[in-house]
């Protein structure tokens, strides 16, 4: 059913509410889109979502089953790729542990998207030391399947790079690989754990539909911001959003001229709109006032709901048997703790730690 001879991809997300527009572009988009030439891992990393949410287990819960029906919604097939459930994965848990005697705790700390995330949800110093580990167990995600690539938005890249480094490091410390190697040639070097590459989307980054910040920026698109138009969106929900989006505050009326410049409005035509000789005349008419912003707005919800049509028939669908749904997740989660109970065999044979064979049986 899944072909093991295929290069392999991992990547996922963490369930902390419905996944949206910007996951799309980010990162699943590809995934779609790879799933006939990778051996595909897509994982719901519900221990990483404990990391903010450790005193609400019924919403991570909640939660993990409505990233699975977004992503069989979007178009992945349970027949070609395998969507699995971290916290039933007992070889991650363990390489993690592994992995982490192997990076200095400064380093982690450096992570730029995880300072970020501590700014943007307000933590200052009051997190779990689990938030602190977060990195490393994305690490642990990806090597657990030494994952060929990870399809990824730009604000993952950070997560990726530690998780290359500890790669590098693990092979020249246990499988004697030379330290001038090559990257692309470390497994024929004798390495265990390829060095990945990040896949990353056609956007790097979408803007939310909301206000700049108070420096001016559009933030990126995010629940927590309540900027975000979500893959199971309505039409009508789709329409209410895009009309109250924002765009040139400065344009008061239809024949103002208008800028395109920072302005979600053409952020989003440019993005999403498959007719881009209509998005080319439409933003001169904009700059010119030759064109209003409801009528370009409306054109922005025709191209929105043609997307996600698709996607809401077949969560309509699925959401029929929620049974059909935990039956596609163990089945993922019991082929993916096949591939990463022998990927960390090998890790503690590199590491002399081998002293017993395991059996792994969950059901």
């Amino acid at each position: 059913m899944k072909n093991s001879t295929k290069p392999i991809i991992l990547t996922g997300d963490t369930p902390t509410g419905n996944l949206h527009l910007g996951h799309w572009v980010g990162s699943i988009e590809n995934r779609v889109k790879m799933q006939d030439d990778y051996n595909c891992f897509f994982i719901i990393a519900n221990i990483q979502g404990f990391t903010t949410r450790y005193d609400r287990p019924q919403e991570v819960r909640e939660n993990v089953i409505e990233v699975a029906l977004d992503y069989l919604a979007s178009g992945i097939d349970p027949k070609r790729s395998n969507i699995f459930i971290q916290s039933e994965i007992p070889a991650i848990a363990e390489l993690t542990v592994l992995l982490s005697m192997l990076v200095p705790f400064p380093r982690v700390l450096r992570n730029p998207t995880l300072k970020d995330e501590i700014r943007d949800k307000g933590l200052g110093e009051n997190y779990p030391f689990g938030f602190a580990m977060y990195p490393i167990s994305n690490a642990a995600d990806i090597l657990a399947f030494r994952a060929d690539v990870v399809p990824v938005g730009e604000d993952q890249i950070p997560h990726l790079e530690l998780a290359r480094e500890l790669a590098r490091k693990f092979n020249q410390l246990y499988c004697s690989v030379d330290s001038h190697t090559p990257d692309e040639e470390y497994i024929k070097k004798g390495g265990l754990f390829p060095i990945v590459e990040p896949k990353i989307g056609r956007i790097k980054r979408l803007v939310g539909i909301g206000h700049p910040n108070e420096m001016g920026q559009l933030p990126k698109m995010s629940k927590s911001l309540n900027n975000a138009i979500f893959l199971k969106d309505s039409a009508d929900e789709i329409h209410k959003k895009v009309m109250a989006m924002y765009t040139d505050p400065k344009r008061l009326r239809a024949t103002d001229p208008g800028s395109i410049e920072n302005n979600p409005l053409w952020i989003f035509h440019e993005t999403f709109n498959p007719d881009q000789a209509w998005v080319k005349a439409a933003e001169e008419k904009y700059q010119t006032g030759n064109i209003g912003d409801v009528e370009c707005k409306k054109k922005l919800i025709e191209v929105l709901v043609a997307l996600t049509e698709p996607m809401r028939k077949r969560r309509a669908e699925y959401e029929k048997d929620r049974g059909a749904v935990l039956t596609i997740l163990r089945d993922g989660t019991a082929h993916a703790n096949e591939v990463t109970e022998k990927t960390l065999a090998l890790a503690k044979a590199a590491m002399q730690q081998d002293y017993f064979s395991r059996k792994i049986d969950l059901w």
